[in-house]
């Protein structure tokens, strides 16, 4: 089982070395990505990773790139890899006919992070980490005690440095606790209908906070640009920004706990949710249903059942399917058996339902056979 913790660094002075390494690999990202382009230019496919590679050892050689050596060399062949899978992936829809564009440079100020693989790099001891000769102290907030994969040094957007360490442990099978399991519909008004009739209320820190961000936004956008009064204004935004996303992320940590403590086995909804940006876009982010599912998968089980399992449709007493259901529509009633239903809530028994045939290997009805 592969799990990552994130883990804040102590402010120091020293910082400035983290901050140098960042930098000087967002210089190298732009240089990959300015390679990639005029290769394409000139003949339609993208450049050979490992050319790429040998090309950026070579050019560390030269007086000019000497500076580039302060980047772990494992760190340009992530970006290198990086740049390889989006390239690939840019393609792939070309062939497809989808309409995208290639990989774009990036500002350096904006890039944020560089990764260290294995056990090279880096030197990890209790709460302290060395990286090239520097030693820095981090909050230990919970122990390191798998096999570590990566480190990943990140920085947020008011320059306050993480290290993201990503470790292999034992794959700890969900044992039976409760003995109960519960079906879950997401929701725009409800974030979460529970098959047993409970609901729960979605928070909303990102509307909590518009006034604010409005405010602050509004007071950058007056300010000068290269003022120290910009630079003032855009930190109070990125910190307010940063501190919903913390509210959140906590909400929803405090929440999974909850859940998985209640029940065994939980059975969601595979949702699209570039679709849904599409109709409901700022809302959607405020929800965050992807990294509440993220989340709470790695406390619990969790069945994703099929997206197009017509689940608000289907009559929960009945098996009865309705041709069409308005999104406005929040109750309806049968018109085979006569049964009144709460749309979310019968969402909820519906996809129980489902899960629980799908955990226990029997074939169940899908939409086109319904």
């Amino acid at each position: 089982m592969i799990r990552t913790y994130k883990y804040k660094l102590y402010k120091t002075k020293k910082d400035k070395h983290i901050h140098d390494i960042i930098n000087i690999s967002g210089i190298i990202y732009n240089h990959c990505i300015a390679l990639h382009r005029r290769y394409y230019k000139f003949y339609g496919k993208k450049l050979n990773i490992y050319q790429l590679q040998k090309h950026l050892t070579k050019l560390k050689k030269l007086p000019k790139y000497k500076y580039w050596k302060k980047v772990p060399s494992q760190s340009i062949q992530n970006i290198t890899e990086r740049i390889n899978r989006a390239y690939t992936l840019f393609f792939k829809n070309q062939k497809k006919g989808i309409k995208t564009s290639p990989p774009s440079f990036k500002k350096v100020k904006k890039y944020k992070s560089f990764l260290l693989k294995g056990k090279t790099g880096y030197k990890l001891k209790n709460n302290v980490i060395s990286l090239n000769g520097y030693k820095y102290k981090f909050w230990l907030s919970r122990p390191i005690e798998g096999t570590i994969k990566t480190v990943t040094v990140k920085r947020d957007n008011i320059g306050d440095i993480y290290i993201c360490v990503t470790q292999e442990i034992k794959d700890s099978k969900f044992t039976v606790t409760t003995g109960k399991r519960v079906g879950i519909d997401f929701g725009m008004k409800t974030f979460l209908t529970l098959s047993d009739n409970s609901d729960i209320e979605a928070p909303l820190y990102h509307l909590k906070n518009l006034t604010k961000l409005k405010k602050l936004s509004n007071s950058l956008s007056k300010k000068k640009k290269g003022s120290n009064g910009r630079k003032k204004a855009k930190l109070q935004l990125a910190k307010l920004h940063i501190k919903i996303a913390n509210q959140r992320r906590d909400y929803f940590h405090k929440l999974s706990n909850q859940l998985a403590s209640n029940y065994d086995n939980i059975f969601i909804e595979d949702l699209n949710m570039k679709a849904m940006q599409k109709l409901w876009g700022r809302k959607v982010s405020d929800l965050a249903f992807s990294e509440f599912v993220n989340i709470l998968e790695y406390k619990t089980n969790v069945i994703k059942i099929d997206r197009f399992y017509p689940s608000s449709k289907t009559c929960s007493k009945c098996g009865y399917v309705l041709d069409e259901l308005d999104l406005k529509t929040k109750e309806w009633t049968c018109p085979s058996c006569n049964a009144k239903h709460q749309r979310d809530v019968n969402a909820a028994v519906n996809i129980e339902r489902v899960g629980a045939s799908t955990l226990a290997g029997e074939v169940v009805r899908t939409a086109s056979a319904a």
